[in-house]
């Protein structure tokens, strides 16, 4: 062998090892060898390949290409794409499937995510990527091949040698999203906006950037290899180091289908990849030809579409709301948009420095996202025209005109005692079910008692009585009475519901109730030194400094006298100890269960336990209800048992 073939079979000795090891980290997640040993490997090979000139087409050294291209070349493909046809409720995906059962009796159904990216075709041809094709029309499409080879989990080479097409999504991971934004100029507005712009990116050195990733699903042209079914297609993908994602079911009928669709409709946003449906597939591929197609669609397969989380809709206009600590939010008013099964009309823009950052504007069309069906969020500038205008920062409260207060990013009315909205937010908040929960009190009765009855504070509740209340609209005799007996029955309470009365700034109710059960009483909490309330677990710093100070401000030591001379009675703290089944035991609760949370974590408490509100290495149990989020995945990861309600109840009764 000749010292050019012996440097030829050490480079590609070097470049199969550093195959291995990315697909370890980039496909698996599971690297096997340091960063600083991964260096050693890769500019070992940069290092024979300067000193012969020999460059193998498969070298992952060339996976950031030198130069900018003018254009992007068209390149018509191999075999036509289609797209699928869609539906988007149960009824509609039974009704396929029984067709399907129908032309194919005894077929089983292949389920994999749809994924929500930048669909990519990739050629091979005796075991080397030979190029990368954007969707385009169906028929032709960009050719994107030095971007796509900035992409990590796209393997340069293949053991299979025979010529194979592939198709599959490029995207950015929503992990790799917010890395690149934390550091970034120009912030991204979502993961698959995030992608696309990178493929289509003529500079492969700003692709490489993103750190996108290639997941594939299909395999479109393999001449020299027959595959029986999705399955076998799915396994051939993984054995040739292709990344596919972590999910891939067989389903028997419409009725496994639909409960598995429903699984990862729960958990869905909490994955590290934005995905908008489920794809179903004839798992035999032996009656894909009969079946056919449409001009569009393969009739064999289908997408089943999750209800949209994520739309663009226009900003009509910002509103500036004040809380009861006084802290003054923007809130946008929007067009109304479906999102995830719920007509968004409004969504909190958080504070300054979020609006500034996200570079919206008012009259113009915005990116909105709900994740977990829960608060709407939006994510950032979609389009703006010459209607469009700049978001006016106040500079005086939209309540009482007193003149706000900046601290960093928020806004502050300082008018505690003065400003109408904080008032009547406190005192809804000292009245609701897990403070004093006086009964048959109303927002608009509040209203009501501050506007003709100049109640401005809590205690001033206590000195209300029948003939004052006779002397509002809608009060007739029996209501004015009993609103002043669920007033006066509210006067006996538990610490920790009185703590969260208060309005501690951040301190919610189970703060509260760690708060209570840590110190027992409420002297203790007002001479409670700093470092012993950060102590306490998930406390921290800045709520223990909000308690600190909430108990040296006079005012606030006032109202508190007040209450206690007007009857209020704190309870002796009760441990109410059942069991220790649970000591020294963490629990996370997630999703929505049988009964209120807090109930829960009483239970938990209880019996021995510790709830918290977040996972890590520390939880024991993870408590999981239904429409559970990313808490669900997290918990997996880390090898966290999961528990049902069912499971919690049977583990605490025996």
């Amino acid at each position: 062998m000749d010292e050019k073939e012996n440097n030829i079979k050490l480079m590609q000795e070097l470049i199969s090892e550093i195959d291995k090891h990315n697909y370890n980290y980039y496909v698996l997640d599971n690297p096997t060898i340091s960063d600083s040993e991964y260096d050693k490997l890769y500019y070992s090979l940069v290092d024979l390949e300067k000193e012969t000139g020999i460059i193998l087409p498969n070298s992952p050294t060339q996976r950031v290409g030198g130069d900018v291209l003018d254009k992007f070349e068209k390149k018509r493909h191999v075999v036509p794409l289609y797209s699928l046809s869609k539906v988007r409720d149960f009824d509609d995906l039974t009704k396929w499937v029984r067709d399907m059962l129908k032309l194919s009796p005894h077929t089983k159904f292949a389920l994999e995510y749809k994924f929500d990216g930048l669909q990519v075709v990739i050629e091979y041809d005796n075991g080397n990527f030979v190029s990368a094709t954007t969707r385009g029309n169906g028929t032709i499409g960009e050719d994107v091949s030095l971007q796509v080879k900035t992409i990590k989990s796209v393997p340069l080479s293949i053991d299979y040698k025979g010529r194979l097409i592939v198709q599959g999504e490029c995207m950015m991971t929503n992990k790799n999203f917010e890395i690149y934004n934390r550091t970034a100029e120009e912030k991204l507005k979502n993961p698959r906006n995030a992608a696309a712009g990178a493929v289509r990116n003529l500079d492969p050195k700003q692709t490489a950037k993103r750190n996108l990733d290639y997941f594939c699903y299909s395999i479109l042209y393999c001449p020299e290899r027959h595959f029986d079914t999705q399955e076998e297609m799915h396994e051939f993908l993984q054995q040739n180091g292709f990344q596919t994602g972590d999910y891939f079911k067989i389903c028997n009928d419409e009725n496994e289908l639909i409960a598995e669709i429903e699984k990862v409709d729960k958990i869905k946003s909490g994955l590290d990849v934005m995905i908008d449906g489920m794809v179903i597939k004839i798992n035999d591929t032996k009656y894909r030809d009969e079946i056919g197609f449409t001009a569009k669609f393969p009739r064999w397969a289908m997408a089943y579409k999750f209800a949209a989380t994520e739309a663009t809709t226009r900003l009509k206009s910002v509103t500036w709301q004040v809380g009861r600590s006084g802290r003054v939010t923007p809130i946008a008013n929007l067009e109304p948009v479906e999102l995830a099964g719920a007509t968004i009309k409004r969504a909190t823009l958080n504070n300054i420095d979020d609006i500034r950052k996200k570079d919206i504007y008012e009259n113009a069309m915005v990116f909105m996202r709900r994740s977990n069906e829960v608060i709407p969020e939006i994510m950032g500038l979609a389009s703006k025209d010459e209607n469009s205008r700049k978001i006016e920062i106040p500079s005086h409260c939209p309540s009482c005109n007193s003149l706000l207060v900046q601290k960093g990013p928020l806004l502050f009315c300082e008018n505690h005692y003065g400003c109408r909205e904080q008032i009547i937010d406190r005192l809804s908040h000292f009245c609701s079910r897990n403070a004093f929960n006086i009964e048959g009190v109303s927002e608009k009765s509040i209203e009501a008692f501050y506007e003709k009855l100049e109640v401005t504070k809590a205690s001033d509740l206590f000195l209300l009585k029948e003939e004052d209340l006779l002397k509002l609209e809608g009060f007739k005799e029996k209501k004015a009475k009993n609103m002043i007996n669920s007033i006066e029955n509210s006067k006996i309470i538990e610490l920790n519901r009185f703590l969260f009365a208060l309005g501690i700034i951040e301190v919610g109710s189970k703060t509260a109730r760690d708060i209570a059960s840590h110190f027992k009483t409420l002297a203790d909490i007002k001479n409670a030194s700093l470092e012993s309330l950060a102590e306490i677990e998930d406390v921290g710093n800045i709520i223990a400094q909000n308690i600190f100070d909430f108990f040296r401000d006079q005012e606030n030591l006032q109202e508190i006298d007040r209450l206690f001379k007007l009857g209020v009675k704190i309870k002796e703290v009760q441990t109410d100890q059942k069991s220790d089944i649970l000591k020294g035991k963490t629990i996370v609760i997630t999703g929505t269960l049988s009964r209120p949370r807090a109930d829960f974590e009483r239970m938990i408490e209880a019996h021995g336990g510790k709830s918290s509100s977040s996972v890590s290495a520390k939880t024991d149990f993870l408590l999981l209800g239904e429409n559970a989020g990313s808490k669900l995945e997290k918990a997996k990861s880390l090898g966290i048992k999961i528990l049902s309600e069912q499971d919690f109840l049977k583990l605490i009764n025996e």
